[in-house]
């Protein structure tokens, strides 16, 4: 059957659109989501790494140190857990952040120091950065500097560098005896799990997905296996690889399931797994650090190319953790 005068067919529109599509898809991910030759996600290094030790020019002190953070962000997460078990909230202060499309990263809640957006901070500490502004961020007030933006960092020294300060000084989510397999289990929870779901997401060919997915649900059944012997990953006590894998479970049915194709089955399908992640949850202090709202909202509306419609899905319940 003829068409309409002066409409297109509906190929023609399909094809059309596909092209553009594809092509504003790929230039969106890649500056996004770095991709190897295979088209497998590459998460850039951080780039900041100073320590606080005594002898250095960022030595401990209660109240010279904030966070900079956001809910929605798992490896911010990771920060928010340890400082609350370590019971470091009147040490250390927070400075929050939220997802800005318009601007193309992190925005202040509140401008800091003369700063709209995060991007923005780190050119004022080097003004020749020109890497990615991630967080969390360790922000020295006394200096007025960057410190460290690498979680894995933070964490350990949220652990031990303030024990003096801490309202929780006996809890050890680092113990010397233990550190080889904490430093082990967490690089391998790192690569297949915590940055394997964003692997799968934005992976931009079928084979680096299908490797991806395989990587992380392999690593999963695994996990499941380990925690039908212990109630955490290392024995009976909490240590930083739980912290390290908990931001990611607790976000998995909520947002990777569905918008990153992490579908080979739900997190709630592992009874080791969701009986663990209800347990550290109901741990003091931490259900405070997961606004699952939050998370659901940055993540669906603020990752434009993998939902370009910025609709929020209703589910899913999680009132079984």
């Amino acid at each position: 059957m003829a068409s309409a005068k002066g409409v297109l067919p509906p190929g023609v529109i399909i094809r059309s659109g596909r092209w553009v599509w594809t092509t504003l898809w790929q230039q969106m991910m890649a500056q996004m989501a770095p991709r190897s030759q295979a088209g497998d996600y590459r998460r850039p290094p951080s780039q900041f790494r100073h320590l606080i030790t005594p002898d250095s020019p960022y030595s401990p002190g209660a109240q010279r140190y904030s966070l900079i953070v956001s809910y929605g962000c798992p490896w911010a997460h990771r920060t928010l857990i340890t400082r609350a078990l370590k019971g470091l909230e009147a040490a250390i202060a927070l400075i929050w952040v939220e997802p800005s499309p318009e601007q193309g990263g992190w925005a202040f809640t509140t401008p800091f120091r003369g700063c709209q957006t995060l991007a923005e901070l780190y050119r004022q500490v080097d003004s020749g950065y020109r890497g990615r502004a991630t967080i969390p961020v360790l922000w020295d007030q006394q200096k007025a500097t960057l410190v460290n933006n690498e979680s894995a960092d933070i964490i350990r020294l949220l652990n031990g560098a303030w024990q003096e300060f801490a309202a929780q000084p006996q809890v050890d989510l680092y113990p010397e005896p233990l550190q080889e397999a904490i430093d082990v289990l967490s690089d391998r929870i790192y690569h297949a799990v915590n940055n394997g779901v964003y692997r799968c997401g934005f992976a931009q060919t079928q084979v680096a997905y299908d490797q991806a997915c395989g990587d992380l649900f392999n690593t999963l059944d695994e996990l499941e296996t380990r925690l039908t012997q212990s109630s955490y990953l290392l024995g009976e006590n909490l240590t930083l690889s739980d912290v390290c894998l908990f931001p990611t479970l607790v976000r998995f049915d909520t947002v990777y399931y569905g918008l990153f194709k992490c579908n080979r089955r739900r997190l709630q399908d592992y009874p080791a797994l969701s009986r663990y992640l209800s347990q550290i949850y109901h741990l003091p202090g931490i259900a405070a650090t997961c606004n699952l709202e939050v998370v659901k909202r940055d993540y669906y509306t603020n990752l434009f190319p993998l939902n370009p419609g910025g609709i929020i899905p209703a589910g899913p319940d999680l009132s079984w953790y």
